[in-house]
C-alpha cells in the first residue's frame, strides 16, 4: 500500500485535518519494508508526554499539545529533524508531570504536519517509527530531554506459530468489526493490505478497546510472539463483551416488542370487557371519580384530583407507575378535607371530666379550661399550640385523652420520640419506589375528621440527621399562621390543619429548637406532692390495678399509712407512674393469695408493705437536732420533689485552705465562694477575728456525697453555716432555709418552693426563711399545706443572721488560737 496513494493522508498533507482527538492511523510502505533503522537516530531525543495514547511504530496519529513545555518541544523540533520521543503519562489527570509520572519505555516519533487551530492549540500529526527505553534523564526544562536505548523488534521469519497467530488477529479483527457498527466498513479492506505481522501487531494494538496500561504493556514487550499473544488475548475479551452487549441490545429490543404486543392485546381485552359487562380499571377510576363529586373540597384540589385520575386512565395497568398513581387517587378521597365532629361547649362537664381524671394540677386545668372558653367563644384555633412540659409520670400525655374527651373529638397521638427523618412529617414524593404520606396526613386518615385533638408526645426527642430535621418540618405544623395551607410532599396539594388542636408533650425545653418553642404556649405540670398521691391512688390507681388483676373493692383495700409508706419509702419520683406499678406488686400479692385460696389479711397495713416488697428502697431525711455551731439545714428541689439538706461545716489549724465535699455543683460552690467573701468584708461587725481566715483550715461538707448536688438556692444556707461556724453561735433549733446570696448582702429569690415547703413539713421543720419576693409562691399553695409552719421574708443576709443565730455562744471543742503577726493592720 502505498503513502501517497492513501485519501486519508493525502487530507492530512493538505491539512483537511478531521478534529481535535481523532485517532488517524496510516500503513505507510516504510514500515512493511522494514526500512526504519535505529542507526539512524540520535541518542539523547527530546520528549512529548501523551495522555490516554499510546504510539505503537508504523501508526499514525493526531496529537493536540497545549502545555507550554510540549509547545516549546514541538516548535524546537520542527526546526530540525522533526524527530522526538513519545512517551505515555501514568496519570492522565496531572497537568505538570514530572519523570517519575511518565513511562520510560515509549516510541520515536517524526512530526509529519503541524497544523494551528483557530483557539491557539497546535495540533501535530506524528508518525511512529521504533520503541526505545529513557536510559538517563538529562533535563525537565524547557522541555523534557533524555539519553535512550533503541529496542529492536524480534518477529521470526517463517514461523508457522508466527502465521498463525497473524490468521487468529486477523479472524479476531474482524469478529471486533462485524459486532461493533460503529468502526467504518473501510477498516476491514486497511486490513487486508496488511501482510507484516509486525506491523498487523502495531496497527491493532493501536486500536483495541483497552486502557493505556494494557497498551502501554504491549509496548514493553520485545518478544514479538509473547506480544501477538496478549494482544490476541485482549481482542478475545473485547470480542466477548460486544457479544454480550449485542446479546442484551437484542433482549431489550425483545421486551419491547412482547411490551406493545400485550398492549394491543389489553386494548382488545377492554373492549371485551364492556362487552361482556365486566369490571376493569376504568371501573375503579370511575368509582373515585363518584367518591371525589361527594367531597367538600376547595376547587383547585378537585381539578388536581380529576386531572390525576385522567392520568391513571391512559398509565398501562401493567406499569410500575400504576399502583403508585391508584393508591394516590385512593389517599386524596379517604382524607377528610371538611368532615368534622361537633364540639361540645358544655365548660362544666369538661371541668368535671378533667377533675375526675385528674387530682391535683389545678394550675394546668384551669389554663386548659381558658383555652376551650376562648375556643368556645371565638369558633378559631388560631392561638398558641399548647405544650405540656414536666417531668416523667405526671399525667401529660392523659391531659390530652381528657381534652379530646371533654370536647366530644377524636383522639390522635403520635410519638415522636427518636424521630430523626424530616419525611416522617412531610411524607415522601411519589417518584419514590414505596411513597407514602408522613405520618400527620396518615394519622388524619386514620381518625376521618378533620378536627381531632392531636397529641404530639415527646416532642423534645426528636433528632436529626443527613435525612433532614424532621423539628423544622414541625414549624409549619404547629404554626396557626401557617398550617390552614400545609403542604405533603405525597400528596402535593394543601391541605387545611387549622381545625386541629394540637398539643405537645416534653419532659425538657432545653432540646426544643427555639423556633418551634417559640410557637408553643408551654404549661408546666409539676410534680406531685406527697398528699396528692395519697388521693390519686385512693381515686384511681388502686381502682384500677384491683380491676386490671381482677378483684373487687371487697376483696383489698389500703390503709392510708401503707399508701404513704409505699409513697415514702418504695417510690421517690415526680409522677406517679412507678406507684402504680408497686401497688400493682401488692395487689399481685394479694390476688396470688386469693387463687391459692390461702388465708390473707383484706387491709393492707405498713408491716405488710414491708413484707411484700421488702427492705425500703429510700431514707427520708428527718430533721436532726443540731447541739454544735456550724449545722444548718436547708431545702432543696430536685426531679422527683423536695427534699432537706443539711450543710456541716469544720475548722482545723492550718493556713486558710477551703474544702468542698460532698458532690458538689459549680453553683453551689461559688455560693460558697460568696458567703466567705462576704464574711470576711463584715467580720468586725460580726464579732469574727481576720485572722481565722488565714490560720484556720475550712472544711465544707453536705452528706450522701454520692448523690450530685447544684443549684442557686444554698446561699444563705451556706453563708448561716460559715458564720455559726466562725462566731461559735448556734442555729435555732428546727429551722430551715432556702435563697441565694450576692456580694452585697442581698438575698435572692428561688424556685420550687412549694415541693421544698412540702418536703420541710414532712421532715417535723417549724420555721423556713425565704427571699420576700418569694411570698407570692406561697400565695399559691394551699393553706392547709402550710398549717404548722413560720415564715420568715427576707431582703438581706443581716436579717437571716439575726433569725437563724442565737446570742448565746457554744464552747467548740478545738480551742481557737492565733499566732502573733508582724504585719500592721490598717482599718
Amino acid at each position: 500500500m502505498n503513502k501517497n496513494d492513501s485519501p486519508l493522508y493525502q487530507s492530512l498533507i493538505m491539512g483537511d485535518f478531521a478534529g481535535e482527538g481523532d485517532l488517524i492511523h496510516l500503513i505507510t510502505d516504510e514500515e512493511e519494508e522494514g526500512q526504519t533503522q535505529p542507526e539512524d537516530f540520535s541518542d539523547e531525543i527530546p520528549i512529548l508526554s501523551v495522555r490516554n495514547t499510546v504510539l505503537f511504530p508504523g501508526v499514525v496519529i493526531p496529537i493536540t499539545v497545549g502545555r507550554e513545555r510540549s509547545i516549546r518541544l514541538v516548535k524546537k523540533a520542527q526546526k530540525g529533524n522533526k524527530m522526538i520521543g513519545v512517551c505515555a503519562q501514568v496519570n492522565p489527570n496531572n497537568d505538570d508531570p514530572s519523570w517519575e509520572d511518565i513511562y520510560h519505555v515509549g516510541t520515536i516519533a517524526k512530526i509529519i504536519k503541524m497544523i494551528v487551530l483557530p483557539d491557539g492549540n497546535t495540533t501535530i500529526i506524528i508518525q511512529g517509527k521504533t520503541r526505545f527505553k529513557i536510559k538517563e534523564t538529562l533535563r525537565e526544562d524547557p522541555y523534557f530531554e533524555a539519553k535512550v536505548e533503541y529496542l529492536e523488534e524480534s518477529f521470526p521469519d517463517n514461523n508457522k506459530e508466527i502465521d498463525a497467530l497473524e490468521e487468529s488477529l486477523k479472524d479476531a479483527a474482524g469478529k471486533i468489526l462485524q459486532l461493533n457498527p460503529e468502526i467504518p466498513r473501510e477498516a476491514q479492506v486497511a486490513l487486508d493490505n496488511i501482510d507484516s505481522t509486525a506491523f498487523l501487531t502495531h496497527f491493532l494494538s493501536s486500536n483495541i478497546n483497552a486502557p493505556v496500561e494494557a497498551k502501554q504493556k504491549l509496548l514493553e514487550i520485545n518478544d514479538g510472539l509473547e506480544r501477538a499473544t496478549l494482544l490476541l488475548e485482549y481482542m478475545m475479551k473485547d470480542i466477548q463483551m460486544l457479544e454480550l452487549k449485542s446479546e442484551i441490545h437484542k433482549k431489550v429490543h425483545t421486551d419491547i416488542d412482547q411490551q406493545q404486543r400485550d398492549y394491543f392485546l389489553r386494548q382488545q381485552m377492554k373492549v371485551l370487557q364492556t362487552e361482556l359487562g365486566e369490571e376493569g380499571p376504568e371501573k375503579e377510576v370511575e368509582e373515585l371519580r363518584a367518591k371525589g363529586k361527594k367531597k367538600n373540597w376547595p376547587p383547585e384540589v378537585a381539578k388536581h384530583f380529576e386531572k390525576e385520575l385522567d392520568k391513571i386512565l391512559r398509565i398501562n395497568p401493567s406499569a410500575a407507575e400504576y399502583p403508585i398513581a391508584l393508591n394516590y387517587a385512593e389517599v386524596m378521597v379517604e382524607l377528610p378535607w371538611d368532615e368534622t365532629t361537633p364540639d361540645n361547649f358544655d365548660l362544666k362537664r369538661a371541668k368535671d371530666i378533667l377533675d375526675n381524671d385528674h387530682y391535683g394540677l389545678d394550675k394546668v386545668k384551669d389554663r386548659i379550661i381558658e383555652y376551650l372558653a376562648v375556643l368556645k367563644l371565638k369558633r378559631d384555633l388560631k392561638g398558641p399550640i399548647l405544650c405540656l412540659y414536666g417531668p416523667p409520670g405526671v399525667g401529660k400525655t392523659s391531659l390530652g385523652k381528657s381534652i379530646a374527651k371533654a370536647l366530644g373529638r377524636k383522639y390522635v397521638r403520635m410519638s415522636l420520640g427518636g424521630l430523626h427523618d424530616e419525611a416522617e412529617i412531610r411524607g415522601h414524593r411519589k417518584t419514590y419506589v414505596g411513597a407514602m404520606p408522613g405520618k400527620i396526613i396518615q394519622s388524619m386518615k386514620k381518625v376521618k375528621t378533620s378536627n381531632p385533638v392531636y397529641v404530639l408526645d415527646e416532642v423534645d426527642k426528636l433528632s436529626s440527621d443527613f435525612r433532614g430535621d424532621p423539628s423544622s418540618a414541625l414549624l409549619e405544623v404547629l404554626d396557626p399562621e401557617q398550617n390552614s395551607t400545609f403542604v405533603d410532599n405525597f400528596l402535593e396539594v394543601e391541605y387545611d390543619l387549622s381545625k386541629v388542636l394540637f398539643i405537645a408533650t416534653a419532659n425538657s425545653l432545653e432540646t426544643i429548637q427555639p423556633a418551634l418553642r417559640d410557637r408553643m404556649e408551654v404549661i408546666e405540670v409539676t410534680g406531685y406532692t406527697m398528699e396528692e398521691k395519697v388521693e390519686i391512688c385512693k381515686k384511681h390507681l388502686i381502682p384500677k390495678q384491683r380491676k386490671e388483676h381482677g378483684l373487687k373493692a371487697k376483696d383489698v383495700s389500703f390503709d392510708k399509712k401503707a399508701i404513704v409508706k409505699i409513697i415514702e419509702d418504695y417510690t421517690r419520683e415526680s409522677g406517679v407512674r412507678n406507684l402504680e406499678r408497686t401497688i400493682g406488686t401488692v395487689i399481685r400479692n394479694v390476688a396470688k393469695s386469693i387463687a391459692m385460696e390461702e388465708e390473707y389479711q383484706k387491709k393492707i397495713t405498713p408491716a405488710m408493705v414491708r413484707k411484700i416488697l421488702g427492705g425500703e428502697i429510700f431514707d427520708k431525711e428527718i430533721y436532726q437536732d443540731n447541739s454544735v455551731a456550724g449545722v444548718v439545714t436547708g431545702l432543696a428541689w430536685t426531679s422527683v420533689g423536695g427534699e432537706i439538706l443539711f450543710i456541716e461545716t469544720s475548722l482545723s489549724k492550718g493556713k486558710g485552705k477551703l474544702t468542698l465535699s460532698g458532690q458538689l455543683g459549680d453553683v453551689m460552690k461559688e455560693s460558697a465562694m460568696t458567703a466567705i467573701s462576704y464574711l470576711r468584708s463584715r467580720a468586725d461587725s460580726l464579732g469574727i477575728d481576720n485572722r481565722i481566715f488565714d490560720q484556720y483550715d475550712l472544711h465544707v461538707h453536705v452528706p450522701a456525697g454520692a448523690v450530685p448536688k447544684d443549684g442557686p438556692s444554698a446561699g444563705i444556707t451556706m453563708l448561716t453555716a460559715l458564720a455559726s461556724l466562725y462566731t461559735q453561735r448556734k442555729v435555732k433549733a428546727k429551722l430551715a432555709m432556702t435563697g441565694e446570696i450576692t456580694l452585697r448582702g442581698k438575698v435572692m429569690p428561688v424556685g420550687g418552693i412549694k415541693e421544698k415547703i412540702l418536703a420541710a413539713k414532712r421532715a417535723g421543720i417549724k420555721e423556713i426563711v425565704l427571699c420576700n419576693r418569694n411570698k407570692k409562691d406561697i400565695e399559691e399553695i394551699d393553706k392547709k399545706y402550710l398549717e404548722g409552719v413560720k415564715f420568715h421574708f427576707v431582703d438581706k443576709v443581716d436579717e437571716v443572721l439575726d433569725i437563724a443565730l442565737l446570742k448565746v455562744k457554744v464552747d467548740y471543742p478545738l480551742k481557737l488560737t492565733f499566732e502573733k503577726s508582724d504585719k500592721a493592720v490598717e482599718a
